[in-house]
């Protein structure tokens, strides 16, 4: 009887490796998560160097930090999105203030990852308007819970409790079929 190939390793098992230095993990878990991630960077950016150059530096750190990763505290695709978010934050409050000319506002922007932007979208779909508007203004604009609230006139542990809801939301639809809630 042939021997059952091996399964694939969990992202969890990956980010293992990655801390013990297995660089065979990293190009599997880049492989796995590097077009979700340049979807959200383009969502945030618009600008294909600023989002490439994110990417990479989001990856090094994973590797960098891999050893710092708690699976009890979150799974390793949120903990890699978050990487990513962060460094895509930090590169909007790094650019300079300066004013576009109409035609740069209007101008068409690169969708390479048709997959990604799906999914985007399919997430976004099943939350409210509200909702909606809360992750935009938090993961696309960078806006803190405190913002938000202001923002919105909401209090803080509305803005709080509003957000989880619509990422838990989002995340049952995002959530591979089959795939139990950890």
């Amino acid at each position: 009887m042939p021997a059952e190939p091996p399964a694939d390793p969990t992202d969890e098992t990956l980010l293992r490796r990655m801390a013990e230095g297995d660089e065979a993990a990293l190009i599997e878990l880049h492989r796995r998560y590097v077009r979700l991630l340049t979807a959200l960077g383009y969502r945030m950016l618009r600008q294909r160097e600023d989002v490439d150059a994110c990417v990479q530096d989001a990856f090094f750190n994973a590797w960098r930090h891999a050893g710092r990763f708690d699976p009890s505290r979150a799974r390793a695709k949120t903990w890699l999105v978050s990487i990513a978010h962060h460094r895509f934050l930090q590169q909007l409050r790094d650019r300079p203030e300066v004013g576009l000319e109409l035609a740069d506002w209007d101008a068409p922007t690169p969708a390479p990852d048709h997959e990604g932007r799906v999914l985007v979208g399919r997430a976004l779909s099943v939350l409210d308007p509200a909702q909606r508007e809360l992750i935009e203004l938090a993961y696309y604009r960078g806006h803190s819970h405190s913002e938000l609230a202001a923002l919105t006139g909401l209090p803080l542990g509305t803005v709080k409790s509003r957000l989880r809801s619509a990422l838990e939301r989002m995340r049952g639809v995002l959530r591979p079929q089959g795939e139990e809630t950890p």
